[in-house]
């Protein structure tokens, strides 16, 4: 039984290879965006108001036209079984327990279609150089029943991930990106000094996309449609004036652009860009409910939460960990004086600079 959220990467590191480890783990370049996600969520206060008669806070929501027990999604995560055999089943279906939206990645080692038989998803969209599967991911998803597309678009390449390089990361065969090849690829090729996944990367995706890839998608899909990867408010003012129905404000992790700002620190100026033309979320470093009501606070409508639920699906405490989640967020809520997600919007912020500089 763990305490909290981050109890599960030491608990996971006790069952699982050391490469698998540093591939969820770590981020491009020197990791310095990645601790920046955590420092800056650490740095932020948030003042609580008292006497507030709240008994008993409710955390439930509406997210692109869906009610959801809480405003916290299962971020989109590639590869799953490399944590259990299960795989994004297994995590897919504690989502559904907690009624909260499941992502599905483009790269989920399980096909769509059985994930989304599981729980209430969404379906993150890889810009892929076959336009033609690109279209073809769409209409899955659509005949699936998913209840959005998420497009991301931070992945114009692979950011340079050095734990992956130094362990010449590979995946297992068993390990296959289930929704667009049924055959081993680069990403299964190990190559002394390079990932694997990254070769794959490269030849999978299209770095070339651009704003009008954006605006055929969003003509040729009736789902709502989320941008995946915004940091700048003006390009989240542009996706906003194309018709998109959300932004995620994301880093990737720390795992793209290293040097980039910490997501959280990025919410702010992209609320304020789209105003309430669509719904904002954001991820990066969330590790408890206290996190969720720090975003709230700032603006966002919701939180993605990813590397915690893989280190629980290692130790098959997917269901324990979502569960402590939404126990934290309510008890967070009932300490700050909120009775609904209304009045964490509410709440003041601040900055601590100690923590900003350590």
């Amino acid at each position: 039984m763990a305490d909290s959220l981050v109890d599960y990467e030491s608990l996971a590191a006790a069952v699982l290879p050391a490469e698998v480890r540093d591939f969820v783990a770590g981020g491009s370049g020197s990791e310095t965006t990645l601790r920046l996600n955590r420092a800056a969520l650490d740095s932020i206060t948030v003042t609580p108001r008292v006497l507030a008669g709240v008994d008993e806070p409710g955390t439930s929501c509406t997210l692109l036209g869906g009610q959801f027990a809480m405003p916290v999604a299962v971020a989109p995560m590639a590869y799953q079984r490399l944590l259990h055999p299960e795989g994004e089943l297994l995590l897919a279906a504690a989502a559904a327990t907690a009624g909260i939206p499941y992502v599905i990645s483009t790269l989920s080692s399980v096909p769509l279609e059985k994930i989304a038989a599981v729980t209430p998803s969404w379906f993150q969209l890889y810009w892929l150089r076959d336009r033609g599967l690109v279209r073809t991911l769409a209409e899955r998803a659509t005949a699936a029943g998913c209840g959005a597309l998420m497009v991301t678009v931070d992945v114009p390449v692979m950011g340079r991930r050095l734990r992956d390089v130094r362990n010449s990361f590979a995946l297992p065969p068993e390990v296959v990106a289930a929704n667009i090849v049924d055959m081993v690829t680069e990403a299964h090729s190990a190559v002394p000094g390079l990932s694997a996944i990254a070769a794959h990367t490269a030849s999978a995706f299209d770095p070339a996309v651009g704003w009008s890839d954006l605006q055929w998608l969003r003509s040729s899909s009736e789902l709502p449609l989320v941008v995946k990867g915004i940091l700048d408010p003006r390009d989240a003012r542009r996706a906003a004036d194309l018709g998109v129905d959300g932004v995620v404000v994301s880093n990737h992790g720390g795992r793209q652009l290293d040097g980039a700002p910490a997501s959280i620190d990025a919410l702010g100026p992209v609320v304020d860009a789209v105003g309430n033309h669509c719904a904002v979320l954001v991820d990066g470093g969330v590790r408890g409910g206290i996190d969720v009501v720090k975003a709230l606070a700032l603006g966002a409508s919701a939180v993605l939460i990813g590397r915690p639920l893989l280190w629980a699906l290692a130790v098959e405490a997917v269901d324990e960990a979502l569960a402590l989640l939404g126990q934290e967020l309510r008890d967070a809520m009932l300490l700050a004086g909120c009775g609904d997600l209304a009045a964490v919007a509410r709440l003041t912020t601040g900055r601590t600079p100690w923590l900003i500089s350590s």
